[in-house]
């Protein structure tokens, strides 16, 4: 199995795509996401297409197929609620910029958290959500929107299959539309993610499996069902390392991208400012399908090195 294994990783002023890349290089992985801005804001830099040309080159170099790359768009766009006409259509539009975004820098795949009601209701939500989507998706272009599965925090929106298939169902431009598998999520909204066949199965027949196009890899502090979405690190919370690693290398989402949302790691127990990436780490344990009981520690032993800032 040809394993597509990313996290997500930085986009900067300074380099933008290319210190993506890099960053994905030094973790061993062969794919990543980013946003193109601050996900709580809508501060956006121009993209740099002479950074965009030089890091198209060290991806091929590379053998990274552009193909599996992901933009995940900011979680400042709730297309659910629209009882403030003006922050609704801002929503729309602000997604469309990114989607114009992603067209600049050549990417195909946008994952999107659909939305809060914010108390008008499920159903009121969703078909906000498609409404705006439509509205989104009457233009030409070759980028998919996934619909990230949730967790069902608040009133959050799409956290069962049957919501993430009205949506679905609601779109007039089905080829435009994709979804984003989230483990945490899955758990934490009551799916039991040991059973991930039966999962796959359920999905399949309600919507079909060739509409996921990602799977957020992330473990769960959290036990089956609480609706609270809290990730942790990969092997460390309730799901364990062997239920992800089956997800990972289930032979039916073979050809899908896997990334890591997993938490950053601090310096010691008692920093809560010096915060590190387990990325490099986590994937290794991926690869080699062998849980790290020293995971933490071999992280923070890492970044202390002397050829690591801090």
């Amino acid at each position: 199995m040809n394993l597509i294994i990313g996290s997500h990783v930085s986009f900067t002023k300074d380099k933008q795509l290319l210190g993506c890349i890099e960053e994905t290089l030094s973790y061993g992985a062969n794919t990543f996401m980013f946003y193109t801005g601050a996900p709580q804001n809508t501060n956006r830099i121009a993209i740099d297409p002479n950074k965009t040309i030089l890091a198209l080159e060290l991806m091929k170099e590379n053998n990274i197929d552009y193909n599996n790359v992901i933009v995940h768009a900011p979680y400042i766009i709730n297309l659910a609620n629209n009882s403030d006409d003006e922050k609704w259509n801002f929503a729309i539009n602000f997604l469309k910029q990114e989607i114009d975004r992603c067209e600049t820098l050549g990417i195909t795949k946008l994952v999107l958290h659909p939305g809060s009601h914010v108390g008008l209701g499920e159903e009121t939500g969703i078909q906000n959500i498609i409404d705006a989507l439509n509205i989104v998706l009457d233009r030409p272009s070759n980028v998919i929107i996934c619909i990230e599965t949730m967790a069902g925090k608040g009133s959050e929106c799409g956290k069962s299959i049957n919501e993430i298939k009205q949506i679905i169902n609601g779109i007039n431009n089905k080829d435009r539309i994709g979804v984003c598998l989230d483990t945490c999520h899955l758990n934490d909204a009551g799916y039991d993610i040991e059973s991930f066949d039966e999962y796959l199965d359920m999905f399949d027949k309600e919507i079909g499996i060739d509409k996921i196009k990602c799977v957020h890899i992330n473990d769960s502090k959290n036990v089956r069902g609480m609706s609270k979405d809290r990730h942790e690190n990969f092997g460390l919370g309730t799901l364990g390392f062997d239920t992800l690693i089956n997800v990972i290398y289930n032979e039916r989402l073979k050809d899908v991208p896997k990334i890591l949302e997993t938490p950053y790691v601090s310096i010691d127990d008692n920093s809560k400012e010096k915060m590190f990436p387990p990325y490099k780490f986590e994937i290794e344990m991926i690869r080699n399908k062998k849980f790290n009981d020293n995971l933490i520690s071999d992280i923070r032993e890492y970044y202390k090195n002397k050829n690591h800032k801090i």
